[in-house]
């Protein structure tokens, strides 16, 4: 009977980890989400020696610390989302077959929201809120990433500036968002919307008491 408890509430967390709709409604209520168990650090040592890295050679051509190749595998660092992504960029990996390796997209064109690439929830955060991006479909594929992103309050991309060859923009849905691009600093609200050169070093956080909700877009994808 436990056995069967157990699967039960595995299935439970995959579902609601991949609804946002879910994941919207128990927020609102006060019920924090049920999440997953994904280990970061077995999934980047699998990633680095797949790919014939050390993690000193990771490291260099990531442009990270070596040390912090080795926290993040041992789970005694989370990496923020940029920092995960500047890590993966070193193997080369996208942050969705770094979570979801198995997902066979094919030609599809419609996609339920339980359907969505989960990118980033799994990511553990010590201090803030947790930042959810979705993305649809094989972004690669086409050359284009559309995320459905959720910023709790608090969130951050991270410390490190973003910095990567694209143009990327987006819609703030719910909720305020305060973007950072180079010197520029604009807290934007329901309805405000941002365009610029992904190459501008840039940073999203959620400063306001409520979760931010938007959706973007990005080509090349980056993510």
């Amino acid at each position: 009977m436990l056995e069967e408890t157990t699967v039960t509430e595995i299935r439970l967390d995959k579902i609601l980890s991949n609804s946002f709709m879910c994941w919207s409604l128990m927020s609102n209520q006060g019920v924090p989400p049920v999440l997953a168990e994904f280990d970061v650090g077995a999934r980047l040592r699998e990633a680095r020696r797949s790919a014939g890295l050390t993690q000193r050679q990771l490291a260099e051509r990531a442009g990270v610390p070596h040390s912090q190749i080795g926290m993040v595998e041992q789970n005694h660092s989370s990496p923020s989302v940029a920092s995960l992504r500047r890590i993966l960029g070193g193997i080369p990996m996208t942050m969705a077959e770094f979570f979801e390796p198995d997902q066979g997209l094919g030609e599809r064109i419609f996609f339920s929201s339980e359907e969505l690439l989960d990118l980033t929830s799994r990511l553990h955060h010590d201090a803030g809120g947790r930042v959810v991006m979705r993305q649809v479909g094989d972004a690669r594929a086409h050359n284009l990433q559309i995320l459905q992103e959720r910023y709790e309050p608090g969130a951050d991309t991270g410390p490190a500036m973003l910095e990567h060859p694209s143009h990327e923009g987006g819609i703030v849905l719910s909720g305020e968002i305060e973007l950072t691009v180079e010197g520029q600093v604009r807290l934007l609200r329901e309805g405000d919307a941002y365009l610029f050169d992904s190459r501008r070093p840039h940073r999203f956080r959620n400063p306001g008491e409520g979760p931010a909700e938007l959706v973007s877009a990005c080509t090349p994808p980056y993510l």
